[in-house]
């Protein structure tokens, strides 16, 4: 999956979140729960692996993305990025100011170890569950 530079270099913390709803405009946050917040090496690890995933072909299931992140730079206060999964059309969709607008629509082999990995790390995080 593609990740430009600048997300990949200033991300400073990540939000999980369990999406609830589509947003109701383009460009929008994906509504939810935040579940989670991963700072440090769990950035570092996370970015890593979803740089990782395999490309796949598109799969049809009218995108309903169960889990995303949201990408923060060093303030808090900028959302660089939001990325989207669904693991069954195997689409993941990005917006935000760290996007440019060719790879804001991807597709991932949700088979692959890759992807597995990151579909336990976020089924790991339980909303109420002390996250750090």
């Amino acid at each position: 999956m593609q990740l430009s530079a600048e997300a990949l270099a200033d991300t400073a913390l990540i939000e999980v979140v369990r999406i609830s709803a589509l947003p109701a405009k383009r460009g929008a946050p994906y509504p939810g729960t935040t579940v989670a917040h991963w700072a440090g090496s769990e950035v570092a690890d996370a970015l890593a692996l979803i740089g990782k995933l395999p490309g796949s072909g598109q799969h049809r299931c009218g995108f309903s993305p169960g889990r995303s992140i949201r990408a923060y730079e060093t303030s808090l206060e900028l959302v660089l990025f939001e990325a989207a999964f669904c693991f069954s059309c195997h689409e993941v969709r990005m917006h935000g100011p760290a996007v440019p607008p060719a790879p804001a629509r991807q597709f991932f082999d949700a088979d692959a170890p890759q992807a597995r990995t990151l579909l336990a790390l976020f089924r790991a995080e339980v909303p109420g569950r002390p996250t750090g």
